[in-house]
């Protein structure tokens, strides 16, 4: 057979097919034989052959069917057969076998040698011992497939029932069949008992196989039931055969009693195929329960049915007594008594179960309320209504409610009106589902008239009541609303912090666009780093706090000021008319954070602060569309650092550029990384000479970047360099460069020097001093023909730390010089903490020589306090011959710029040494006795 035939015709079909086929032959020929020929003689041994073939087929399974199986196993897993399990239904199907074979062999035996019984001999026959090993293996395949309990006392129950049952069915059959049957016969005691044998073996076997019959596992229990209707068409068909072969009624060979065994045997053969094949993804399972992954059953009292049984026994006795003509016979009244007696003792039994299940639920009863009042949640008992019947004492400790005053109330009068609708829609849903339990939260009334944030679970208690555990969440709500303050508010200031600010802008601006102004401003103190250095990180909080105080009095009350972070604050202005009136607040926080001084400890400081403003829909432009929250603070904070960039103590409003700007630097921070590299960087040379004579006396060392073909301005990289932190490498690179040229230089009996400019990045570096050290030792270039030049602004910067560095530099015997004087903070005072030995003019003072009066006198009184404090004075940026006179005039010994010699590199830088060498006597030796460098001509070259 193919593949899809076997599918289309499922292994079953054929012997349901072939039982039902038998039923029909049977009918058919009791139809057409007429009432006098009756069921065919054959009839049971075809009936009992047909169940054995059925069940053998089900216990093992032909060839085929076995490569179908095996064949379907291997597509569905592809790993070849599925495994082989234990089927317990097969072992039922075994001893059902076994009956069925029994029941055949006594069919052929009664064939041979007819009759039931030997009443000559007293004796059975052999085909009465064949029917009753059928019943009894019948019996046995109901027991195979179920666990059987261990204990005593099922077993003495079970004994109890059946014979309850048993003996109850027996004396009504005796009063209402078997009684007459007995008088009828005329037989003795022990005969008759024979001719009883049958009935009275199937039906304790019919009883005694119903515990296991109700118990069946739910896979075996189609099959089980027919089995058990084939064992009550058995015992039908013998309790019928004996009432008729005792009557002497001429009965035909086929009577009721053979059409109800052959029923049976079609029943018995069919159990196997009506029963459900096992799944082959049932989980296997390691239970007692289990068997090879299969369940198995378990033995079910009657439960009530030995009662009923009893009771409906008895009416009818009863009935019986006082209306029939005879009294109770003395066995009746035997086994009546006796079932009686047996019926006393289970009720005992169970009423001393009963009693321990009172025990138990009143010790039940009393766990729960000790463990009702030892937790802390309110424990309630409601009906499906809410009605309360039982109430734990936290209702008065929690909730100041007596327990009392609240049995037969409904809960909904203490919840919260505003919640009550959701909770009774919630729980109605509860109700009509399966859910075991229903958590809600919702306010609830205390005594006091106060509503408590509250958490309740409800759960099923009894088919019509539940259990309610209430949790107060007071604590837990109070807790959660600090949390969310310090989360979103600043612990020093008290303001919002820069979480709940971003927060705030994202929910502002993405609100539909409105007539009024939004923007952002950032608030920056300048030079507060110098308060904590100065008085300590307490003083600093104490200015911060005061600071965020004037900022919350400037604004108004639905303006968010924030802490950003630091000492930067930021506010957002939403419901502003126009943009003028934003940059007035701007100026006016300005004047608000720098008119007074702040207390700062035990003394006062004077600080200023820079302001940025950005705004949402960018006003200055007005058509422009508008912008994310994330994009207004950033802006605003761009605004902010442009403010600072020009000095400080200034508003700005955020402009295109700005971002333009810092992305420019950002990509230069990244070619800058590129640049080192690749060695891009250059070293230059700018000549310094002494006015008076023309003569070089030294060189200033200047970086410069070749980005291909492309030069680089040095103000466009250094300050990208110095906040990536690239300077530090940088300036190491130029420091060696320079000073193996210029080593190179002396060597060839050139007496130049060198100065190098230094920033406040390179200075604080860990081992500045050392590394310094380190270059003039690996060049050969000596100390004291090194000069470090400084601004005064790097003096400023920590200048406890950069001082104590330089001055460990000028032990070394390196020179320094403070590069841009004049222009800086206390210059002065920088003179008297420092062993200066050069100090270099800005150049935006020898601009001014000759045309302004105020910068010539400056640059005058400069080149006086040089000479007066032994110094040497450089002016930088010389440009017009009108400017080198003058300077000539006050006796300034040395200057640079265009109009002497521009930076060159190396290599035109040394030509110009050599071609300027002059002979001996044109030769005017320098402080140190040996020959210089003198340019050419009278005046110098701006070549």
């Amino acid at each position: 057979m193919s593949g899809e035939s076997a599918r289309r015709f499922p292994p079953r079909v054929v012997p349901i097919g072939v039982v039902a086929l038998a039923a029909v032959l049977f009918v058919l020929v009791s139809l057409l034989g007429g009432g006098e020929v009756g069921m065919p003689a054959w009839a049971e041994t075809v009936a009992a052959m047909a169940a054995v073939v059925s069940l053998l087929a089900a216990v093992f399974p032909l060839p085929v069917r076995r490569r179908q199986e095996a064949g379907e196993g291997g597509a569905a897993g592809g790993a070849g057969p599925p495994p082989v399990r234990r089927d317990l239904r097969r072992d039922s199907w075994g001893w059902f076998a076994v009956a069925a074979a029994c029941w055949l062999a006594g069919s052929v035996a009664g064939a041979v040698s007819p009759g039931l019984l030997d009443t000559s001999s007293g004796a059975l026959s052999l085909a009465d011992l064949f029917y009753l090993a059928a019943i009894a293996a019948l019996t046995t395949g109901f027991i195979v497939p179920v666990q059987l309990p261990r204990d005593v006392g099922t077993w003495v129950r079970y004994i109890a029932d059946t014979y309850v049952c048993v003996a109850a069915l027996f004396v009504f059959g005796w009063v209402a069949e078997f009684g007459t049957l007995y008088h009828l016969s005329g037989e003795s005691p022990a005969e008759f008992v024979l001719e009883l044998l049958y009935p009275l073996v199937g039906i304790v076997l019919l009883w005694g196989a119903l515990p296991f019959v109700l118990g069946a596992a739910r896979p075996y229990r189609p099959g089980v039931w027919t089995a058990y209707l084939a064992l009550t068409a058995f015992v039908i068909a013998d309790v019928v055969s004996m009432a008729v072969r005792l009557r002497g009624d001429a009965a035909p060979v086929g009577d009721i009693g053979d059409a109800a065994r052959v029923a049976g045997l079609l029943a018995l053969g069919l159990a196997p195929w009506i029963t459900p094949p096992p799944r082959g993804d049932e989980p296997a399972a390691e239970d007692a329960e289990f068997e090879g992954g299969l369940p198995r059953g378990r033995m079910i009292g009657p439960g009530i049915a030995p009662a009923a049984v009893g009771a409906a026994a008895a009416i009818f006795v009863a009935g019986h007594s006082l209306t029939g003509s005879r009294g109770m016979e003395p066995v009746v009244s035997l086994i009546a008594g006796s079932a009686v007696l047996v019926m006393l003792a289970r009720l005992a039994g169970l009423q001393r179960e009963n009693d321990g299940l009172r025990r138990a639920v009143g010790a039940g009863e009393e766990h729960f309320r000790a463990l009702a009042e030892s937790i802390n949640d309110l424990v309630l008992i409601c009906d499906l209504n809410g009605v309360v019947q039982y109430v734990s004492d936290k209702a008065h400790r929690t909730y100041e409610h007596v327990p009392d005053d609240l049995l037969g109330r409904s809960v909904t009068e203490f919840i919260h009106p505003e919640d009550l609708p959701h909770v009774e829609e919630v729980y109605g849903e509860f109700l009509t589902t399966d859910r075991p339990a229903l958590r809600i939260s919702c306010r609830v009334r205390a005594a006091d008239g106060t509503w408590l944030p509250t958490e309740s679970t409800v759960s099923r208690y009894t088919s019509s009541r539940v259990l309610i555990t209430t949790r107060d969440l007071s604590e837990q709500a109070a807790l959660q609303r600090q949390v969310t303050h310090l989360t979103f508010h600043d612990g020093l200031t008290g303001l919002p912090n820069r979480a709940y600010f971003e927060e705030r802008v994202h929910e502002v601006v993405g609100r539909e666009p409105s007539p009024e102004t939004v923007a952002v401003l950032f608030v920056d103190l300048d030079g507060f780093t110098a308060v904590n250095d100065s008085a300590g990180h307490a003083a600093g909080d104490q200015v911060l706090a005061q600071a965020a105080r004037r900022l919350r009095s400037a604004v108004q009350a639905d303006d968010t000021v924030a802490r950003w972070g630091g000492d930067e604050f930021a506010v957002l202005v939403e419901n502003s008319d126009e943009a003028r009136s934003i940059v007035e607040l701007a100026e006016r926080l300005l004047r608000v954070l720098t008119a007074e001084p702040y207390r700062a400890g035990e003394r006062e400081v004077v600080l200023s602060a820079s302001i940025g403003i950005a705004f949402a829909d960018d006003p200055p432009s007005g058509d422009s569309e508008r912008r994310s929250g994330a994009e207004l603070i950033r802006n605003g904070d761009l605004a902010m650092a442009r403010a600072k960039e020009l000095g400080g103590g200034r508003v700005e409003v955020y402009a295109a550029h700005m971002h333009t700007d810092v992305v420019r630097r950002l990509e230069l921070g990244a070619d800058l990384q590129r640049a080192l590299a690749e060695e891009q960087f250059a070293v230059e040379f700018q000549p310094v000479v002494e006015l008076d004579t023309s003569r070089v006396t030294g060189v200033e060392a200047l970086v410069r970047w070749w980005r291909g073909s492309e030069s680089v301005p040095p103000q466009d990289f250094i300050r990208p360099a110095e906040e990536s932190g690239l300077m530090i490498t940088l300036g190491d690179w130029v420091l060696r460069q320079a000073c193996r040229q210029v080593a190179r230089w002396r060597a060839e009996s050139w007496q130049v020097d060198l100065s190098v400019n230094f920033t406040a990045r390179q200075i604080a570096a860990p081992r500045f001093v050392e590394s310094v050290a380190q270059v003039l030792e690996e060049t050969g270039l000596p100390p004291q023909a090194l000069t470090v030049e400084v601004t005064e602004a790097v003096l400023v910067e920590d200048a406890g730390q950069t001082v104590e560095r330089l001055s460990a530099l000028r032990e070394l015997g390196v020179r320094l010089a403070i590069d841009d004087f004049g222009t800086g903070y206390a210059s002065l005072a920088h003179l008297g903490r420092l062993p200066v030995d050069v100090i270099k003019i800005d150049p935006s003072f020898v601009a001014g020589l000759g045309r302004d009066e105020t910068r010539t006198l400056l640059t005058r009184a400069i080149v006086r306090l040089g000479h007066d404090l032994g110094l040497t004075v450089v002016a930088e940026g010389i440009e017009r011959p009108e400017q080198l006179e003058l300077l000539r005039q006050m006796n300034c010994p040395r200057g640079q710029g265009f109009l002497v010699a521009r930076p060159m590199a190396p290599g035109p830088a040394e030509s110009l040494l050599r071609t300027n060498l002059t002979t001996v006597q044109d030769t005017v030796p320098d402080d140190s006795g040996e020959p210089g460098v003198r340019l050419p001509g009278s005046a110098l070259s701006p070549g």
